[in-house]
């Protein structure tokens, strides 16, 4: 495993994330197929043994039950000043008002809840899961801010967004000095790439450190373009993201692979580790060899060609993922 700095912050963490949606109580919220936790303890075992050591997950997965099975299972198997331990915030968490959304009050109140069940004082990076265009930006980021002085919090980063709204929530913060935004956690893969046109350039030049979600386009690149799973099958917002002109770029993926020798997943990680300023890609695993490949990807080093092959079918999208 390789090692990188977050951004231009002094946080070392593992060039390959796990992404913690897949694990959770599967009748609580809407996700059905993710894992219980005596399914998901082995993959998390085995991350960490792989040297993984930035784990990614949310309130709003599973209900708060993801947070509880990764807060435990981090608990038994790693030191906790070992590792790095995103969350985020945002999503609707109860009926009612005052239940979700980046308000003073729907922060202060879901930090404490995110902390009470991952069962540990402080979170390394908290993440607003998206923008919330009804609560001014100067209580979202002061709110941030004071999780950060409260030691709840070592890092705040953002999430989907117009790189607008990022530059807006980080001018607010710099003119009252609060603390800024250290990561991006945003949709691109080979599948999506709007983010190149603005916001991977503004993250590059603020420092701004950069963590794909669904760095496999939902397992799109990783099999045939008809082939489906249990979770494509029941996931809607994933059944949006993706035309059929991507079908080609999934044949250039399965082409280069088959000429490596090597599983698909890892050549479509290794395009986007090759892309600057990606820092860590956001990976799901619900399978052992999902770990594997993932660590794998760090160290294939893809051609120029094999770069421009894997690019060239691209065609613009619309904006999605916000």
């Amino acid at each position: 495993m390789q090692y990188v700095k977050l951004g231009s912050t002094g946080l070392d963490v593992s060039r390959i994330c796990l992404g913690c949606m897949s694990y959770g109580v599967p009748d609580r919220g809407n996700h059905p197929w993710t894992l219980d936790e005596q399914a998901s303890r082995p993959l998390i075992r085995q991350a960490l043994d792989a040297g993984i050591t930035f784990f990614d997950t949310a309130n709003v997965y599973s209900d708060g039950t993801s947070e509880e099975i990764v807060g435990k299972a981090l608990a038994d198997f790693a030191r906790r000043d070992e590792i790095v331990l995103a969350t985020k915030v945002h999503g609707r968490m109860r009926p009612g008002p005052n239940s979700g959304g980046l308000s003073r009050k729907a922060i202060l109140s879901e930090i404490d809840h995110s902390l009470t069940r991952l069962g540990t004082d402080y979170v390394d990076l908290y993440q607003i899961h998206r923008y919330d265009s009804v609560t001014p930006v100067e209580e979202t980021m002061e709110a941030l801010h004071d999780v950060v002085k409260a030691g709840k919090a070592r890092y705040i980063g953002a999430s989907s967004m117009y790189a607008w709204q990022l530059s807006k929530a980080q001018y607010t913060a710099r003119e009252h000095g609060w603390t800024r935004f250290v990561s991006m956690q945003n949709h691109y893969n080979l599948l999506y790439r709007e983010e190149e046109r603005e916001m991977l350039p503004l993250c590059a030049d603020q420092g701004v450190g950069v963590l794909p979600w669904s760095p496999l386009a939902r397992g799109r690149l990783t099999r045939d373009w008809d082939t489906t799973t249990g979770r494509s099958e029941t996931d809607t917002f994933g059944s949006t993201l993706y035309p059929e002109g991507d079908r080609t770029i999934v044949d250039a993926v399965a082409r280069i692979a088959a000429q490596r020798d090597v599983p698909r997943a890892r050549v479509a990680l290794a395009w986007l580790l090759h892309q600057s300023p990606v820092t860590a890609p956001i990976v799901g695993a619900t399978k052992a060899h999902h770990i594997d490949d993932a660590v794998a990807a760090v160290d294939l080093d893809l051609t120029d060609k094999e770069i421009e092959e894997l690019g060239q079918p691209y065609t613009p999208h619309p904006v999605s993922g916000h």
